[in-house]
């Protein structure tokens, strides 16, 4: 199916994929390890009305209860899971990675943007509306991470956090570990203030600092602007690239999405685009039992 998403190039990043009408984005990348069931969902394919039209389960939007939960069964269908295995993330914008063991099936973990399991079955869910969602799968010791990475998650290095608590946990090589950078809002879109940059510059090599971010106004000989008066433009894709690559990840294993959430308010929720009132995007991601 074709959903009409606006891609930024036309690279084979994603499938775009449907069952009984829900519409989900899945990764070529991991299907073809055969391992996992997993995902990303679209504002298609649900019964939720107004802002939150139509494909929300977060039941943290003002949403309503029934809404939510006839979605999360629509899309647990979809992907193949089933909804009470549904284990989610309370995103606060930390670096706080959990292990979800059997006995946390369906739980939510507080305080908390990443999640990393090797228990079959259970379904690792965040959510996103323009932050930069994180799939880790190891094909080896057959363990799965899932992260919210935001601009504070991103400074922060939560992917590194990912890869270092499966390693502890489950004996993971980062180089067998395949890793994607899921939707979420493009360089162009994503214009930040001076002491977001600031804090980039403290934990990313000054090599790279072409890459990651650009002012909005070019600067001169006699720019007499600080650096916290200034507005930028932060590529959170290429970050997060280089933090997966710091990790140890091989970079023939790591997909980097091509498709903006902000550049596709219809069909994608976007904070940017949207403000508060709307709905979330979710992703999905669990070892096949």
């Amino acid at each position: 199916m074709k959903l009409g998403l606006k891609y930024k190039n036309e690279e084979h990043i994603f499938e775009e994929k449907e069952k009984n009408k829900v519409p989900y984005l899945s990764y070529p990348l991991f299907e073809n390890t055969g391992l996992v069931n997993h995902g990303f969902s679209t504002r298609l394919g649900g019964v939720s009305t107004g802002c939150w039209y139509s494909m929300n389960i977060s039941a943290a939007r003002g949403d309503s209860p029934e809404h939510v939960a006839e979605n999360r069964k629509r899309i647990a269908q979809a992907i193949g899971v089933r909804e009470e295995d549904f284990t989610y993330t309370n995103q606060t914008h930390t670096t706080n990675v959990a292990v979800a063991r059997e006995e946390d099936r369906g739980k939510q973990f507080l305080e908390t943007d990443g999640i990393v399991t090797d228990v079959p079955g259970i379904c690792l869910v965040t959510f996103f509306a323009d932050c930069v969602p994180l799939y880790f799968v190891d094909p080896v010791k057959k363990a799965v991470g899932l992260s919210h990475s935001g601009w504070r998650g991103t400074a922060g290095k939560i992917g590194r956090v990912t890869v270092e608590k499966m390693k502890e946990e489950f004996g993971s090589n980062p180089e067998d570990i395949l890793a994607a950078v899921g939707p979420s809002i493009c360089q162009d879109c994503y214009e930040v203030s001076g002491d977001v940059i600031e804090r980039f510059q403290e934990v990313f090599d000054r090599s790279l600092w072409r890459k990651l971010f650009y002012p909005v106004e070019p600067l001169t000989d006699h720019d007499i602007c600080g650096i916290k008066e200034r507005k930028y433009q932060l590529n959170l894709w290429e970050a997060n690239r280089q933090i997966f690559l710091e990790a140890g990840i091989k970079e023939e294993h790591i997909a980097v999405t091509n498709l903006c959430t902000c550049c596709n308010p219809e069909l994608l929720f976007s904070h940017r685009a949207a403000g508060n009132r709307r709905g979330n995007l979710s992703a999905f991601l669990g070892l096949k039992e």
